[in-house]
């Protein structure tokens, strides 16, 4: 009975984290699935009264460039942070499990899915024989698809290597691609769309990314004081990145959508009643960042920040999720 006992102790002290760890999955999956939705589903609603149509399989393409950003912005943000972690006195040593090889698994399927669209002709195929790999290195925007599945298979390389922090370099490859290939060269400057796109892209990545994995380091480093003071430095980063995405945004808009035009196109076409659900969704980011960092300035213990900032990472999830569907829906028509 006496060597039962501890047995049975230890298995009642283990229970409540395994439930809540469980619990966490679950809800992990639910808020994914309920963020698949929006670009499944999120089309025709975009596009009901607009008198636009879209592009077959929209929402595929849409759900596809979710996962792809997403895939982007998970090992982007751990090697951020992990960064952070790194010049702040006295830290533990220990460090939460990296999620970069399945980001990378993920962001290699989506990039594969997506590249076989670009060899069908920008249309979902239905079978093998509609499939045209050769036909990828013929064009550039299959280079750029090429390019991108690419670099998520060396970026799985290199987070499964003794040196994982060279995933930065395939990675980087690809948020190139990616901006290259939201600008194609017959649009008005292609390269100055481009360099916006990238500028957004990478701080919107290590927002992202960044925060969770800061928030499952500063439940690993439980009560040590680096937590507060890891939590204060990615808070000061994370400033200056929302003030990144935001003028680099507005520049993007207007280059898509004139000052002159953009009330209108935000309210009459899919594009611009997306990007107001995405801007409206980055708010809603912002108030929960800020009061993320009033908590953390008044509260002795880091902790008491979670709440909003747990609250702050799914309202990122929703923005990636809206982003996936907004490059996926027709642009807007340019009035002069």
């Amino acid at each position: 009975m006496s060597a039962t006992r501890p047995a049975a102790e230890a298995a009642g002290e283990g229970g409540p984290d395994r439930r809540s760890g469980a619990g966490r999955a679950v809800a992990l999956l639910v808020l994914t699935a309920l963020g698949a939705l929006i670009p499944l589903l999120g089309p025709a609603a975009a596009l009901h009264g607009t008198g636009e149509a879209a592009a077959p399989g929209v929402g595929g393409i849409g759900l596809l460039r979710a996962v792809l950003f997403a895939a982007l912005s998970v090992p982007l943000g751990e090697l951020f942070v992990r960064g952070l972690a790194g010049r702040v006195p006295g830290a533990p040593a220990g460090r939460p499990r990296s999620w970069a090889p399945p980001a990378a698994g993920a962001g290699f399927v989506a990039a594969l899915a997506l590249a076989s669209v670009v060899s069908a002709g920008d249309l979902i195929p239905h079978g093998l024989g509609q499939i045209d790999v050769g036909g990828l290195y013929g064009s550039r925007d299959g280079k750029l698809a090429l390019l991108e599945v690419n670099g998520f298979l060396l970026a799985g390389f290199c987070a499964l290597s003794r040196r994982p922090a060279a995933q930065a370099w395939p990675l980087a490859a690809v948020v190139v691609a990616e901006a290259l290939r939201a600008h194609p060269a017959t649009e008005h400057g292609p390269l100055t769309g481009a360099a916006l796109t990238l500028v957004h892209l990478t701080c919107a990545a290590l927002w992202t990314g960044g925060l969770p994995y800061a928030l499952r380091t500063l439940g690993q480093w439980r009560g040590d004081p680096a937590g507060a003071a890891l939590l204060g430095r990615y808070a000061r980063v994370a400033l200056v990145l929302l003030a990144v995405i935001t003028a680099t945004g507005v520049c993007s808009s207007l280059r898509r959508m004139p000052a002159a035009t953009i009330l209108d196109q935000l309210t009459t076409t899919a594009y611009g009643r997306t990007l107001l659900a995405k801007v409206v969704l980055v708010a809603v980011v912002a108030v929960l960042a800020l009061w993320a960092r009033i908590r953390l300035r008044r509260a002795p213990d880091p902790l008491a920040a979670s709440a909003p900032a747990r609250g702050e990472v799914i309202a990122l999830g929703l923005v990636v999720a809206v982003s996936g569907l907004l490059t996926a829906l027709p642009l807007p028509i340019r009035w002069t």
